[in-house]
């Protein structure tokens, strides 16, 4: 799969509530034993991460993913940014992840952050 629809189907997962919807699109893109990271918590593992998700879709009822920037990548590396969009159209969060491809070119690793970068003083 191309990194043009791998990483839009990511966001998919991530924006999906049905559960076995859900598992479909990570079983498409997410390693078995990919590792997710961001500052609030490290999920190992596939099963793992489909529900984290759903408990965070959970905290946030029609919240969606969107991705807001092209994806970069190099060797087996890749990042890109997003945008959480809850329900009523309020934009909740931005982020920047980081992520390694196996050599399947399923995602292997996502390392998030959360908004920007603060300015240097």
């Amino acid at each position: 799969m191309e990194l043009d629809e791998l990483i839009p189907r990511y966001l998919d997962a991530w924006s999906e509530p049905d559960r076995s919807r859900r598992q479909e699109l990570l079983e498409r893109v997410w390693a078995e034993d990919g590792t997710y990271t961001d500052p609030n918590t490290h999920v190992p593992g596939r099963r793992e991460l489909l529900e984290y998700i759903g408990v965070i879709l959970g905290q946030f009822p029609g919240a969606r993913i969107v991705l807001t920037s092209a994806i970069d990548a190099h060797h087996q590396s890749v990042r890109f940014t997003w945008r959480m969009v809850l329900a009523d159209g309020a934009v909740f969060a931005d982020g920047l992840d980081f992520g390694e491809l196996a050599p399947d070119g399923k995602l292997q690793r996502i390392v998030g952050f959360f908004g920007p970068l603060a300015s240097r003083p």
